[in-house]
C-alpha cells in the first residue's frame, strides 16, 4: 500500500508548477495586451487633442474672418458683375487702414484666398481660407485651422444684403452744428421720438444751440464727445424739460457714429426734359417732368403746379416766391460735398405737397408711383423754407436745410443735412415729424450692400 501511494504522487509531482506557469504566461499576455491597449489609448487620445487643436484654430480663424467681413460694405449702385472685385477690395481696405499686416488677401474673379495665417510663436497652429462666389448674391467662406499635420475645416455661407441708414431714425440728422432760435419747436405726431435729433459736429464743441422759446420733444444724440449745448431762455428745452435738465436727462454726447446714406440723383434724369429758359415763371403753370438748367436761375412767382420729377441743373438758384404744389420729388445734381450754399433751393410761398403715389397713371410717370419717401434730394444745394406748409411729403435732404420766418407744418419723414455747416432753425413755425410706418430707405438713395452671415449653414467638413 506503501509503494502504491508514493507513486501517486510522483505521477501529480509538477502540475502545480506547470499551473503556475500557465497562469504567469496568461497574466503577462494579459499585462502586455492592457499596457499596448493603453498606449494605442493614449495615441488615440493624442490624435482627438491635436483634432480638437485643428478645428480650434479653424473657429479662432472664422471668428477673425468674420469680424473684418462684418466691416465690408460696398455701394448699392455696384452692377452685379463687380460686386465680388468690390468686396474683395474693401475687405484688404479695411485690413490695411488698421494696419493688420498678418492678414493678407489675393483675389481673381471668383475666389478670395487668406494665405496661412499663424496663431502661435511654435508656428504649429494656423489658419487659411478662401471666400468663394457661389452666385451674385451669395458667398461661401471655408476657413481650414491646422496643428501640425492635422486640419480641419469650417463652412459657411455670407448672403449680400443692405444695411439700414438709421439717420432715418432721427427727425434731423445733420453733420454740422443745429441752431433754434424764436419759437421753434420740434415736435412728434405721434410720439415724441419722431422728433429726435442726431448731430455730428466735429468741426465744432458748440454742437446745439437754442435760444428763446424753442423746444424739441424727443431726445439728441451728438457725436462729438467734448461738445456743448447751450440752452438759453427759461422755455429752451428738450424732451420736455428746461435747463440742465434737459441736457443731463435727453442729451447723450458720444454717440455711435452713423453712416449718411449716399443720394443718387441720376437714377431720375431719365424722366426728364429741359425746361423752356424762356418760360414766364411768373405767371401760373402745370409743369410735368422738367429738368431746370444750369445758370438759368428760375423764380416762380405765379401759382405753379408740378408733377412728377423736377431735376435741377448746378449751378442754380431756384426760388418758389408764389404757391407751390408738388405731386412729385425735387431732385438737385449737386456735390454731396459741396457745402458753399452756392446752389439753392428756396420756398418763399405756401407748399401743398403730395406723394407720388398719387400722380396719374400716364405714361410719363410709368415707374414713379412707388418711388415713395422723399420730397427733396438735393446734393450740393442748400435748402430752405420761409412758407407754411401742412404737410411735406418724405424726406427733405441738402447740404444746408433751414427753415425761417412763418414755415411750419408736418413733415412726413426726415430733415438730413449733409453740410458740416450749422443748420438754423428760426422764426415761429413748428414741425411736425410724421415717420410712422416709415420702413424702408426713400427713393432715390442708394443703400450700402454688406455681407450677412447665414449660422444655419454652419458645418465642419471634410476637403
Amino acid at each position: 500500500m506503501a509503494s502504491s501511494s508514493i507513486s501517486a504522487c510522483s505521477k501529480n509531482r509538477g502540475i502545480v508548477l506547470i499551473i503556475s506557469m500557465i497562469f504567469i504566461v496568461i497574466f503577462s499576455a494579459l499585462a502586455v495586451s492592457m499596457a499596448s491597449l493603453s498606449g494605442t489609448n493614449v495615441q488615440i487620445a493624442e490624435n482627438h487633442r491635436k483634432a480638437n487643436c485643428a478645428r480650434i484654430c479653424a473657429e479662432s480663424g472664422f471668428d477673425v474672418i468674420r469680424y473684418w467681413l462684418n466691416r465690408v460694405s460696398i455701394s448699392g449702385t455696384t452692377a452685379d458683375d463687380l460686386k465680388f472685385s468690390q468686396i474683395a477690395y474693401s475687405l484688404q481696405d479695411e485690413l490695411t487702414s488698421e494696419n493688420i499686416t498678418n492678414v493678407t488677401t489675393s483675389c481673381n474673379s471668383t475666389v478670395i484666398t487668406i494665405p496661412n495665417v499663424t496663431l502661435d510663436s511654435s508656428g504649429q497652429k494656423s489658419f487659411n481660407g478662401t471666400i468663394t462666389k457661389l452666385d451674385n448674391e451669395t458667398l461661401q467662406i471655408d476657413i481650414t485651422g491646422v496643428y501640425g499635420a492635422i486640419s480641419r475645416t469650417i463652412r459657411a455661407d455670407y448672403y449680400l444684403g443692405e444695411r439700414a441708414h438709421n439717420v432715418f431714425d432721427f427727425g434731423v440728422a445733420t453733420k454740422g452744428p443745429l441752431s433754434l432760435s424764436g419759437n421753434i419747436e420740434l415736435e412728434g405726431v405721434n410720439v415724441a421720438v419722431e422728433a429726435s435729433v442726431y448731430i455730428e459736429s466735429e468741426n465744432s464743441n458748440l454742437a446745439l444751440s437754442i435760444i428763446g422759446n424753442s423746444q424739441i420733444a424727443g431726445d439728441v444724440s451728438i457725436v462729438n464727445p467734448i461738445a456743448n449745448v447751450d440752452l438759453q431762455g427759461g422755455q429752451a428745452g428738450i424732451g420736455g424739460e428746461t435747463g440742465q435738465d434737459a441736457i443731463d436727462n435727453h442729451v447723450s454726447f458720444g454717440a455711435p457714429q452713423t453712416e449718411f446714406p449716399q443720394p443718387d440723383p441720376g437714377q431720375f434724369e431719365s424722366y426728364v426734359t429741359p425746361l423752356d429758359p424762356n418760360i414766364d415763371t411768373s405767371s401760373d403753370a402745370t409743369l410735368e417732368n422738367i429738368r431746370i438748367l444750369a445758370n438759368t436761375n428760375p423764380n416762380f412767382t405765379g401759382q405753379v403746379t408740378l408733377k412728377g420729377i423736377i431735376y435741377v441743373e448746378t449751378p442754380n438758384v431756384v426760388e418758389f416766391t408764389g404757391g407751390t404744389d408738388i405731386t412729385g420729388i425735387i431732385v438737385g445734381d449737386g456735390n454731396i460735398e459741396d457745402n458753399s450754399g452756392t446752389n439753392q433751393i428756396i420756398f418763399r410761398g405756401h407748399v401743398d405737397s403730395h406723394p407720388v403715389s398719387e400722380l396719374p397713371e400716364e405714361a410719363q410717370f410709368n415707374g414713379l408711383h412707388d418711388q415713395t419717401g422723399t420730397f427733396v434730394m438735393a446734393p450740393g444745394f442748400h435748402v430752405s423754407f420761409g412758407g407754411s406748409f401742412n404737410a411735406l411729403c418724405g424726406a427733405i435732404a441738402g447740404n444746408g436745410v433751414e427753415f425761417f420766418g412763418n414755415a411750419g407744418g408736418t413733415i412726413n419723414g426726415s430733415v438730413i443735412n449733409y453740410s458740416d455747416e450749422e443748420m438754423t432753425l428760426s422764426g415761429n413755425s413748428d414741425l411736425y415729424f410724421n415717420r410712422s410706418g416709415v420702413t424702408e430707405m426713400p427713393a432715390g438713395f442708394v443703400p450700402e450692400i454688406v455681407l450677412e452671415y447665414n449660422p444655419s449653414s454652419y458645418d465642419e467638413v471634410a476637403l
